[in-house]
């Protein structure tokens, strides 16, 4: 079962090492991960290619247009508001794609001495609190497609677009994903005239519950640190740092999908039965 949380979080950590070479612990790891959300790895080397290492432990890594891996630090003439030093607002990565990343990594390279502090929040448990204070909200942003759009040249050049619902729901109405990116939400909006001010209405409530200081958790990132996160779940944000003419913070960055984290979890628990 899903546990859920506010400011409140205890971020789980377990060891980077450990989840490599010890079945049990990378069990533990993908548990928590579908559980929580969200977990620390703790200790990597402090060296890009450590994600790498880590998709061959749960099967592979989701190739997209920023390429196996990518490097967020401040750019020139960047192409996405992550590679630059300002405020990122919370969001959820590639809700332009038809089907977005479930799971995200953030490897800390280098971290800077002011600012850049990490915050995440859950969506939904964001989503089942706009659910029972505004039903209407909530039916809104789960039924009303949006379009995303995303282009630019990274690992190759790219133009993609998607519509997408901010809330996906299941059968039952409840939240099984979410897809929200203010960075690459289309101008283009063609719903009827009338439903617009309802539309932005309920998108204003639903963002203000994901910045309510009861609802966001906020961390640092230290040099060695992997940041995993499900990213249909927590929406994640960065507090700006400051501007500097050599590089101060580096993260790299991965994504893998539910279908193999999922199909790793089954074959560790069969392992771990076994050997206990």
């Amino acid at each position: 079962e899903r546990q859920y949380w506010g400011s409140d979080l205890q971020l789980p950590k377990i060891p980077f090492e450990e989840i490599m070479h010890n079945d049990e612990s990378a069990y533990k790891w993908l548990c928590t991960l579908k559980k929580v959300g969200i977990v620390l790895l703790t200790g990597a080397a402090t060296r890009q290619g450590e994600l790498i290492r880590l998709g061959h432990r749960i099967g592979f890594l989701r190739l997209t247009f920023y390429g196996p891996t990518w490097q967020v630090q401040d750019k020139a003439d960047a192409n996405n508001v992550a590679y630059t030093t300002g405020r990122l607002c919370f969001h959820t990565d590639y809700p332009v794609l038809q089907h977005p990343p479930g799971v995200q990594f953030l490897h800390c390279i280098k971290q800077t001495a002011a600012g850049g502090e990490s915050e995440v929040v859950d969506g939904f448990h964001v989503s089942n609190k706009l659910k029972k204070q505004n039903p209407e909200a909530y039916q809104i942003l789960s039924s009303t497609a949006v379009d995303y759009v995303d282009v630019g040249v990274d690992y190759c050049d790219f133009a993609v677009h998607c519509k997408q619902t901010i809330i996906d729901i299941d059968s039952r109405g409840q939240a099984i994903r979410i897809n929200y990116n203010n960075a690459t939400r289309d101008t283009v909006f063609d719903i009827p005239a009338e439903k617009v001010k309802p539309f932005y209405a309920a998108l204003k409530e639903f963002n203000h519950l994901l910045n309510s200081a009861e609802h966001k958790f906020t961390y640092k990132l230290k040099p060695g640190d992997i940041v995993t996160f499900d990213n249909w779940r927590v929406l994640h944000g960065r507090q700006s740092y400051p501007s500097c003419s050599e590089v101060t913070r580096h993260l790299e960055g991965a994504y893998a999908d539910w279908d193999v984290v999922m199909s790793r979890l089954r074959l560790l628990r069969k392992r771990v039965l076994n050997k206990n």
